[in-house]
């Protein structure tokens, strides 16, 4: 005997629940039993404006849908009365409306959930819940981000100031825009320049040079005189040869 086909329904309502898993960022599976249907209607509302879809399916046909994707932790969760909120835009938005519907409808209970393909339970949906939306995050991380371009920023500006503060006590601590340290020359130019004091003891030594070369010129002199004597002497030698020749005669 050939088994029995599906009912087409049956089938359509499968490829939806897999076709809502496959296309969401997560889904969060409540328990909707006690519920008016006025009450439904205002949760699908509040599921729509945080960026959500609130669908009701049987548990075998979901079951079916999450088996065909692997998804197999979900089993647990598919008890009772449920319902998927599946989640297209922030998780966490969608977390944030059924907590706050159920606040006011203690009917409403989380059951847990799936994000991404981790499977969650009703402590981890309602964790989610708590966490700062989105774009909380985002200005928190832009806000931590900016912070040090701040300080930098601060910094640079305060540099002119600090600069203009420095320089008043540096001027204030010698005394005054015109004041010199005793202790510095007033010029480079006079600082090489020797001092006029030390000007004679400079000549004296130039002055003795002189008066030491003046004894060697007098005995330079007496040489030549000593010379000179000795040429009369040769003279003189030969005066004395020249007569005693006329005597030999």
């Amino acid at each position: 005997m050939a088994a029995e086909k599906p009912r087409p329904e049956k089938v359509a309502v499968v490829d939806d629940v897999r076709a809502h898993l496959s296309s969401s960022n997560a889904a969060l599976l409540t328990e909707y039993r006690g519920l008016t249907v006025s009450e439904l209607a205002q949760l699908r509302l509040a599921i729509s404006d945080a960026g959500g879809e609130y669908r009701i399916y049987k548990n075998t046909l979901a079951r079916i849908a999450a088996n065909d994707l692997g998804v197999t932790g979900l089993d647990p969760l598919l008890t009772g009365p449920t319902a998927f909120a599946f989640v297209h835009g922030d998780a966490v938005a969608v977390a944030k409306s059924l907590r706050d519907f159920a606040r006011s409808n203690p009917k409403l209970v989380v059951k847990g959930g799936l994000l991404g393909t981790k499977v969650l339970s009703a402590g981890d949906a309602s964790a989610l819940a708590d966490v700062a939306p989105r774009e909380v995050q985002l200005a928190q991380l832009a806000g931590a981000l900016a912070a040090p371009m701040r300080q930098m920023a601060a910094l640079l500006a305060a540099l002119p100031t600090n600069f203009a503060y420095g320089m008043a006590a540096l001027i204030e601590a010698r005394g005054g825009v015109g004041a010199i340290p005793a202790s510095e020359p007033a010029t480079p130019e006079l600082a090489d320049q020797p001092e006029v004091a030390d000007q004679p003891e400079e000549e004296g030594p130039a002055a003795s040079t002189t008066e030491d070369s003046a004894p060697q010129d007098n005995a330079s002199v007496s040489d030549e005189g000593d010379s000179v004597s000795d040429e009369g002497d040769s003279v003189s030698d030969e005066g004395d040869s020249v007569s005693d020749e006329g005597d030999k005669e």
